[in-house]
């Protein structure tokens, strides 16, 4: 292992004996492949979402969040992708990860057992103090809003 990557320590349960332990696609990747656990595949009609079990349970540090993102090869080549867009394990929840896949797509699509179907960052966050004032300091963009930044 290279001295330069950072690591931290995730407990993980297999809640069924069938389930796969994420892993990470390559040696710098950011984000590590999630895996169905189904006792039959399932059929996602298109524009519908079904709820995927992993078959496992984390235990994500305190101070840092799974993200639950799609993957690339499966959003562009078959138009499936998390319904949430972004799903979001917190540091508290001891359930069973799912993942909401939606079909974007015209056509049913079928997930096997063992198939990869997302993949989770782990990730360190902020918890905001939100304070109450009266105004807000100035910006040169101020109130722009939507697409005020894009022009060209």
């Amino acid at each position: 292992m290279r001295k330069d990557k950072i690591m931290t320590n995730v407990n993980i349960k297999k809640l069924d004996p069938k389930a796969t332990i994420p892993t990470y696609g390559s040696e710098f990747a950011a984000g590590c492949d999630l895996y169905a656990c189904l006792d039959k595949s399932v059929t996602i009609e298109p524009h519908q979402t079904v709820l995927i079990k992993t078959g496992l349970a984390l235990e994500v540090p305190v101070g840092y969040a799974g993200l639950i993102y799609a993957r690339s090869g499966l959003a562009s080549k078959r138009n499936l992708a998390p319904a949430n867009k972004v799903g979001v394990v917190d540091a508290d929840y001891r359930g069973e990860v799912m993942v909401a896949l939606h079909n974007h797509g015209t056509t049913a699509q079928i997930i096997e057992h063992g198939e990869r179907i997302a993949q989770m960052v782990i990730a360190p966050f902020l918890t905001a103090n939100f304070i109450e004032v009266d105004s807000l300091s100035d910006t040169v963009r101020g109130e722009g809003g939507f697409g005020s930044t894009g022009s060209k």
